[in-house]
């Protein structure tokens, strides 16, 4: 099982990214989350979305400002990221769940791609 995480970069407090999680079929009926992480800190849960798109989850400091989609005809999941703030700073990664429906904790994913570093300056 693979997973790549694309779509990072720098971008200004108040801009806009738009992150990319491709997975093969094997995935495809799992679900996938993204977290991020910050040198020192642990991983910290960002967005999760199940099999089918049909059920999303968000940390509370990013509600309203990021939203997670699913295209299933390409396996991929999305993050589009928008009034982001310099404390968004951190290297993203996106997972596979164990199950149909992915949570917020780190337990709950088994397979991890690589991740993407998202820089916002202020």
């Amino acid at each position: 099982v693979q997973l790549q995480a694309s779509g990072g970069g720098l971008v200004q407090t108040g801009g806009s990214l738009r992150l990319s999680c491709a997975f093969g079929r094997t995935s495809s009926n799992n679900g996938i989350g993204w977290f991020r992480q910050t040198p020192g800190k642990e991983r910290e849960f960002v967005a999760t979305i199940s099999w089918n798109g049909g059920v999303t989850n968000y940390a509370e400091a990013v509600k309203g400002r990021f939203t997670i989609s699913r295209d299933r005809a390409k396996n991929t999941v999305a993050l589009q990221m928008n009034s982001l703030k310099v404390e968004d700073t951190a290297v993203y990664s996106c997972a596979q769940s164990r199950g149909a429906v992915g949570g917020s904790q780190v337990s709950q994913y088994t397979y991890w791609g690589q991740g993407t570093q998202v820089t916002v300056s202020s």
